[in-house]
């Protein structure tokens, strides 16, 4: 169950960052850096982080990669105290 959500979270991440980006460019309303980072914590890290290597953005920010660091750490100790439950 938890890896449905985690695919989940993190399509919707990687989706926000591109949004972001395409209207970074057009001058539009951009996506809050609040938003991505909340997103990141609750799981979509990995989609974040893609979208910042994709998409080229937001790459000189130091605040995204520690929120995607420690919103890493957080979701594999997450996920290591998960599997040692289940088993």
């Amino acid at each position: 169950m938890i890896v449905y959500y985690l695919i989940f979270i993190n399509i919707v991440s990687f989706v926000l960052m591109a949004i972001d980006k395409r209207n970074a460019i057009k001058n539009k309303e951009r996506v809050s850096e609040n938003k991505l980072f909340f997103v990141s914590i609750i799981g979509g890290f990995i989609g974040v982080a893609l979208g910042m290597i994709i998409f080229n953005h937001k790459i000189n920010k130091i605040k995204f990669y520690l929120i995607i660091l420690l919103s890493s750490m957080l979701w594999l100790t997450i996920i290591y105290i998960f599997q040692k439950v289940v088993q």
